[in-house]
């Protein structure tokens, strides 16, 4: 594997990093590391010690091995002494001999001040946080940078994938049709009863759901008849109304991989169609080809339907490729990958994530080889916004991308004006300044902005940056 070539003929032999949340992803990646020969994480910082322990002891940590301390210089000490350290105070990692930051909170003005202060302080910046990642992203990685430190989204999440899996199929001179994730969320049919569930993968919590369908309804999921995709397609999410589809987070990640890949989006709410993975390439292709895009170059998503006796997507991700060398493009569509009818476009898919498994890959190439594993050419391109689904109030207080009061949709980024839409993440926290009506997309004369929110200053100079004379 060539990164173990790289890692071999690095001058550094390990890479020391600090993380910042030791939640699901944040432990994922603790306790990894403990198998990792080139990383070692020897300190959390974490408000909640006992998390922290957690996840230590998930590694294989004995309690003696750990100690909590309240300032770096006693961190420090108990670093180079072998031990392991906690820390309440994200700030203290500044000052530890530390090589990367990996931010893993979730929330985005407290991922904004963690990598602002981990840049100011010589350290890579591995952004686990997404929520931060969508809204100032390239910005921080302006920064890094310009201070010759590497900035990076991480493998294991599904947005660095894609970013991975693109960037590996234009190295090769193919053409991305369409991309993107397959949702978490599944739907899985017992043909026996006729009922299909969603299920979900991995440890996120989904309320179950049920639907009885007739033998007409599961022909809908079968044959996808070349002239009758689109409306396939529609009857189909039909059928699951009021069953969980694409959300802000999901959205939130296609954000980001737009962004850092240059391709985009082919409707603001996108298609996420209900699909069987063998059926990817048939749908998300130009509408030439029997698909229901009106353009090429584009992200999405999908929601996985199958049976319950085969293999699901696993929340991975996928891209559908073509290239204008007909022979070439036979290779395409002979060797293994699944084509369109037209056999003009392939699918390729990676069905899985492995979330904090993976990203200790991330840390070690910031931290041995100076190089990031997302994308460094990263331009604020796209933005999720929001508007209200019910009529609020003066002085409602804005949640985060779930808030079942908002709808997402994706939009082009436009700088910061009073009629201009606020970007998700920066409305978490704020307050609307008056009324609002269902229907009305929230623009920033609608929100009160705190003086201290280092978010929306980094979104200022991300402007200035990248959005100068528009």
């Amino acid at each position: 594997m060539i990164y173990e070539t790289l890692y071999r003929k690095a001058k550094k032999k390990i890479v020391m990093a600090g993380i910042i949340g030791s939640g699901h992803y944040g432990t994922a990646v603790i306790t990894q590391a403990a198998y990792t020969e080139y990383l070692k994480i020897p300190v959390i910082a974490e408000q909640d010690v006992q998390k922290a322990r957690l996840a230590y002891a998930r590694a294989g940590l004995s309690e003696d091995q750990v100690v909590v301390c309240d300032s770096a210089a006693a961190a420090k000490k108990v670093i180079e002494s072998g031990k392991y350290a906690i820390v309440q105070d994200p700030m203290l990692l500044m000052e530890l001999p530390l090589d990367v930051i990996v931010e893993s909170t979730g929330i985005a003005e407290v991922g904004a001040r963690h990598g602002l202060a981990a840049l100011e302080h010589g350290k890579h910046l591995v952004m686990i946080n997404k929520e931060t990642d969508s809204t100032v992203g390239p910005i921080l990685q302006h920064m890094a940078q310009q201070k010759g430190l590497v900035y990076t989204q991480v493998d294991g999440d599904q947005h660095g994938l894609l970013i991975g899996m693109v960037g590996w199929a234009r190295t090769l001179g193919l053409e991305i049709v369409s991309g993107g994730k397959a949702r978490d969320s599944e739907f899985v049919l017992d043909r026996r009863t006729g009922i299909a569930v969603s299920e979900a993968n991995g440890v996120n919590v989904f309320e179950t759901q049920t639907l009885q369908l007739t033998k007409e309804q599961i022909a809908l999921f079968d044959e996808l008849p070349y002239d009758k995709v689109a409306e396939y397609v529609q009857k189909r999410e039909e059928l699951f109304t009021g069953f969980p589809t694409a959300s802000g987070f999901d959205l939130c990640e296609m954000v980001i991989a737009m962004n850092a890949t240059g391709l985009k989006p082919d409707n603001p709410q996108s298609h996420h169609p209900i699909a069987r993975t063998s059926q990817i390439p048939q749908i998300l292709c130009p509408e030439s080809e029997g698909g229901v895009l009106e353009s090429t170059g584009v992200l999405d998503m999908v929601t996985c339907f199958r049976d319950n006796f085969e293999a699901g997507l696993g929340g991975g991700v996928f891209i559908v490729v073509s290239c204008e060398n007909d022979y070439s493009r036979m290779i395409l569509t002979t060797k293994g990958l699944i084509s369109n009818k037209s056999n003009k476009s392939a699918l390729i898919f990676r069905p899985h994530h492995l979330c904090g498994v993976e990203t200790p890959t991330s840390i070690i190439c910031a931290g041995l080889l100076g190089v990031t594993t997302g994308s460094d050419i990263y331009r604020p391109s796209y933005d999720i916004v929001q508007t209200t689904k019910v009529d609020l109030k003066a002085g409602y207080v804005f949640h985060d991308d779930h808030d079942p009061g908002l709808k997402t949709s994706i939009l082009a980024t436009t700088p910061m004006a009073p009629n201009n839409p606020v970007p998700a993440h920066m409305l978490q926290f704020h307050k609307l300044r008056y009324d609002v009506p269902a229907g009305t997309m929230i623009t920033y004369d609608m929100v009160e902005k705190t003086s201290d929110a280092v978010l929306w200053k980094l979104r200022e100079m991300q402007d200035k940056v990248f959005l100068a004379g528009k």
